[in-house]
């Protein structure tokens, strides 16, 4: 073993170059030496110097990469802001613009609305000066007179209609007697205290109104007494549509005068189907269609002859509410005629 190791010793030797130095040099080798350990140290100085700086640039750089990651967010969230701002400055904008429009129709509304309240004063203080004249007594007898007058220059009016056609009961074969001896009803419509007379006695110019050839026409028919009938039925509407002008009250059903041969006209609904070209499906239109119907029967349909005898007495009951009278029936159209004159001739008529 010790062998081995002495045999390693002499080859490490032999590999090692020995330099003799003479004594001469020695110092002089030495100081080289010296130098040379003196440059190795103040590189190894040098050497850690410049690692530390490194570490600082180092450390210096991660530090400008995070400020410099930090300076994209605050200019990307300094966009975004930028972008918000841009779009409240619009929307500022707008509101701005759509509240001058609303100003200015808030302004042009002040003006309606003072011109209106300025009308609307000018109305109040008429008004408080027209209540203040009916508040007096005054005031109300002269409405009252006012409308006294209106009253009796209808009555007047009317009681020339029944001049021109006057409605009268038949007593006796060649006699007539006025129908204001025998009330028919009080203005309610009630008979109380009347004496009863038969309506088919009833004449108009001396014609009576038959209305068996109206409900029943045949061959046998006496055609004298279907133009009596027609020709007073003319008489009736006449007189009805006067009476109305004189009421100022429109009628339901008005007429087309024509004296023997008048028609009383009905406003009746209309349905008509109306095909499209695109579909199929029938669609219905309403309209107001004018329907005339006879008030005689030369050469008429007794049905359409009836029902206009129908819709005369539906005028004549018109008239009768208007004054607060009930009608005396669909049938008696002579006497609802009659009491029409005789109530609007009468002093309630004045008084109400």
């Amino acid at each position: 073993m010790m062998m081995m190791m002495k045999e390693g010793e002499r080859e490490r030797d032999s590999d090692l170059e020995v330099k003799v130095i003479e004594w001469e040099d020695f110092e002089q080798e030495l100081a080289r030496l010296w130098s040379l350990s003196s440059a190795l140290k103040q590189a190894n100085q040098n050497k850690l110097s410049l690692h530390r700086k490194l570490h600082s640039l180092i450390q210096i750089d991660a530090h400008s990469l995070n400020q410099l990651n930090e300076l994209e967010e605050m200019h990307e969230k300094l966009d975004a802001k930028k972008k918000v701002m841009e779009d409240m400055s619009m929307r500022s904008k707008l509101a701005k613009e759509d509240a001058k429009k609303q100003e200015d129709r808030l302004s042009v509304q002040v003006r309606s609305l003072l011109v209106a309240g300025t009308a609307l004063s000018v109305a109040r203080k008429r008004l408080q000066e027209s209540n203040r004249l009916l508040a007096g007594e005054k005031g109300y007898v002269r409405l009252r007179n006012l409308q006294k007058r209106l009253r009796m220059r209808q009555q007047y009016m009317i009681s020339q209609v029944s001049l021109l056609y006057p409605v009268k009961i038949s007593v006796g074969p060649a006699e007539e007697q006025e129908l204001e001896l025998f009330p028919s009803s009080s203005r309610s419509g009630s008979s109380a205290g009347s004496k009863p007379f038969n309506h088919g006695s009833l004449t108009i110019l001396g014609l009576h109104l038959t209305m068996l050839p109206f409900k029943q026409m045949s061959f046998f028919t006496d055609k004298k007494e279907v133009q009596r009938s027609a020709t007073a039925l003319g008489y009736v509407a006449h007189a009805v549509s006067l009476i109305a002008s004189y009421l100022k009250v429109p009628l339901r059903y008005p007429f087309h005068l024509g004296g023997s041969h008048s028609y009383i006209i009905d406003y009746s609904p209309s349905i008509e189907p109306t095909s499209s070209d695109s579909s199929s499906n029938t669609e219905l239109s309403t309209s107001m269609k004018q329907v005339e119907f006879p008030l005689f029967l030369e050469g008429q349909d007794t049905t359409r002859a009836a029902y206009a005898v129908f819709l005369l007495n539906k005028d004549l009951e018109q008239l009768l509410n208007f004054i607060g009278v009930k009608s005396l029936g669909p049938c008696h159209v002579l006497a609802n005629l009659k009491e029409l004159l005789r109530n609007v001739q009468s002093a309630d008529y004045i008084d109400t």
